[in-house]
């Protein structure tokens, strides 16, 4: 497993696309370094699956009852990010942009264990590096068409009434709306004939102790014809993804770093597989970082002017959770 820099990563993605010979790769949040292996499922070392494609391992799975404790940032600590992204906001500077956390966690499961344990549409598991059990995709190529699934808006199922409760939320809404232009401005850079192929939909994502409701909606576009020799330069045109930045990108990226202090590292980057006919890839988010044999999960979730902190805070530690039942 040898980690190279991005543009590597960008020239390989090209080259093995014209010859449409499948591989994997995963790309850091700050485009600095990552992993590119072609023909991945004939290794086992770098585990990943995505919608049931992959190479995750049929083993025996682990049947001790899984044991999580967090030592998470206070709401006031939070708050201080939170006024960071809120300036921001009231200048006009921004419209939305997503605030993270990296929690320090202590559990009895390896990362290959929670892994393999995972049941989720994007899995990924990095020796020494990470977990990803990601719900989100960054965008799917197939056929000549590119999409992307954005998704903002997260609530606790056990909520009364709470499908209703999130899909009428003014902040939700105005959440995802920002967002979702913002996909629709980027995937046009690349594709034409752009257009919301769905419109906020909910999806349902089980926990170990709680059973959450999220918001998406799906983009696409058409792919000029040689788009499988482009697939390395249309991915990183389009990175780092606008549902973990924010909207305008640019100057959401600059509030988040100084609201944040630290790098994101692999955490809100992407990872993909492409089979030899089909891309298809993931935000790298419901991500647990390895950090010198210490373990963090990093979570977050979209600020808008209309964010309570309090409802921020929470929505954060609500997504940390381990992707099984």
């Amino acid at each position: 497993m040898q980690f190279i820099n991005s543009n590597k990563i960008r020239n390989s993605i090209n080259e093995a696309g014209a010859k449409q010979t499948p591989f994997f790769f995963t790309i850091d949040y700050e485009m600095e370094e990552g992993l590119f292996i072609e023909h991945p499922t004939n290794q086992t070392e770098v585990l990943f699956q995505f919608n049931g494609d992959g190479n995750k391992l049929s083993e025996p799975v682990s049947a001790i009852e899984a044991t999580m404790a967090t030592t998470p940032i206070s709401e006031e600590a939070y708050k201080a990010k939170f006024e960071v992204i809120q300036k921001g906001l009231h200048s006009g500077e921004i419209e939305v942009a997503n605030l993270t956390l990296r929690t320090p966690i202590e559990t009895n499961m390896s990362c290959q264990e929670i892994f393999l344990r995972s049941q989720s549409p994007y899995q990924v598991y990095i020796p020494d590096r990470y977990v990803s059990f990601s719900p989100e995709r960054f965008v799917k190529i197939e056929n000549g068409k590119i999409s992307a699934n954005p998704m903002k808006g997260t609530i606790d199922a056990s909520t009364p009434n709470a499908e209703q409760e999130v899909l009428n939320d003014p902040k939700e809404i105005a959440e995802l709306s920002a967002v979702t232009q913002s996909v629709i401005r980027e995937l046009s850079r690349v594709a034409h004939k752009v257009y919301i192929k769905r419109d906020r939909y909910i999806d349902t994502i089980k926990s170990l102790n709680r059973t959450l409701l999220q918001v998406s909606s799906e983009v696409e576009g058409e792919l000029p014809n040689d788009y499988l020799s482009q697939m390395g330069d249309i991915l990183f045109s389009l990175l780092p993804a606008a549902s973990i930045t924010g909207s305008p990108k640019k100057k959401a990226e600059a509030y988040i770093r100084l609201a944040e202090g630290q790098p994101r590292g692999y955490y809100c980057g992407i990872a993909g597989y492409f089979d030899g006919v089909k891309l298809d890839t993931a935000v790298l988010i419901r991500f647990i970082e390895v950090d010198n044999d210490k373990l963090f999960f990093r979570s977050g979730g979209g600020i808008t002017s209309n964010s309570a902190c309090n409802k921020e805070y929470q929505e954060a530690l609500n997504k940390i959770y381990f992707p099984f039942v």
